[in-house]
């Protein structure tokens, strides 16, 4: 059964082989998966549904900002700071990719 699952899927199983940003492994995904599972029993004491959707937003916005290069806690604590500042047809500026962008504009200009 398992060879016959190859067989079918070996396109899937090599493309690893033309394409060098692929990982050999899933360590990364293990170690991105980490603090769900040490997390697992606090949120278990999320309050509500709608308390555990806020933590799964916030855990999004942070595993986002990492994604992205930036350090979640700079950035939370600017867009923080600024978001009651921010027009609403400008807001995307405050995402993390926009965010590391203009940062690194500022620091430019600051040196």
């Amino acid at each position: 059964h398992a060879m016959n699952y190859f067989l079918r899927r070996a396109d899937t199983f090599t493309r690893f082989l033309t394409d060098g940003r692929i990982c050999l492994t899933n360590n990364a995904a293990e170690r991105a998966l980490r603090g769900i599972a040490l997390g697992r029993k606090a949120w278990l004491f999320a309050g509500s549904d709608r308390g555990g959707e806020r933590a799964a937003a916030m855990y999004s916005l942070i595993v986002t900002a990492r994604l992205n290069d930036v350090d979640p806690h700079a950035w939370l604590a600017d867009v923080l700071a600024r978001i009651n500042d921010i027009p609403n047809p400008r807001i995307h500026e405050l995402l993390p990719w926009h965010w590391k962008a203009h940062q690194q504009v500022h620091n430019t200009i600051a040196a």
